[in-house]
């Protein structure tokens, strides 16, 4: 895992933004779509890498690769 990937986990009845190999959450929101777009945020601003999201069953159900917010010409991105 790269230092500036990040999962969005179950987190009692919220859902946290967590990175690997690190127990306290970076921040916790009520919905899974407001802790995906501030780890997506998050990852672009560090320079890019993979976003993982975690379904209410504990499976990961998405992945996501973010590019750095710098990056002129990026990949596009063809699943959603």
């Amino acid at each position: 895992m790269a230092k500036n990937d990040r999962f969005v986990v179950k987190h009692g009845e919220d859902w946290a933004v967590k990175r690997a190999g690190v127990a306290r959450p970076e921040s916790v929101h009520n919905l899974q779509s407001q802790a995906e777009q501030q780890a997506k945020s998050t990852v672009r601003s560090l320079g890019g890498g993979e976003v993982r999201i975690q379904g209410r069953d504990g499976k990961w159900r998405d992945s996501d690769t973010v590019a750095s917010g710098r990056d002129p010409s990026p990949p596009r991105d063809r699943k959603h």
